[in-house]
């Protein structure tokens, strides 16, 4: 049986890495133990793992998630007063699939879109 799904994502510097998910996004270091070049965060529900790619180029990084949320519109303004960077395609908007979303790219050009059914 599956019961959850942790995606891992590359990261080229796991300090800038740390600092976006834990001070921008809200997240909190998953674990005790500070594994060298690889990191795990957590939020609600959900872990993101990251592994280090120091010669990653953020141009042709295709990394992406999707995290379902149950709160878009207060998630969203949270990132908003944080400062956080919105993809330029990627306001807050209803899709045409029925989903309210919107997409963030960290430091490594990792796509993190969130979505909340309408």
């Amino acid at each position: 049986m599956l019961i959850a799904i942790n995606p891992k994502l590359p990261m080229r510097n796991k300090a800038v890495t740390r600092d976006y998910y834990i001070n921008k996004l809200g997240f909190t270091e998953f674990g005790s133990a500070d594994y060298e070049g690889y990191l795990m965060v957590e939020k609600d529900k959900i872990q993101i793992h990251f592994f280090e790619f120091k010669e990653l180029d953020p141009k042709e990084n295709y990394g992406q998630v999707y995290i379902r949320s149950n709160s878009i519109e207060e998630l969203y303004l949270s990132f908003l007063d944080k400062k956080v960077a919105i993809h330029p395609n990627g306001h807050l908007e209803t899709k045409p699939w029925k989903q309210r979303e919107f997409s963030l790219l960290d430091p490594d050009n990792n796509l993190l879109t969130f979505g909340e059914a309408t």
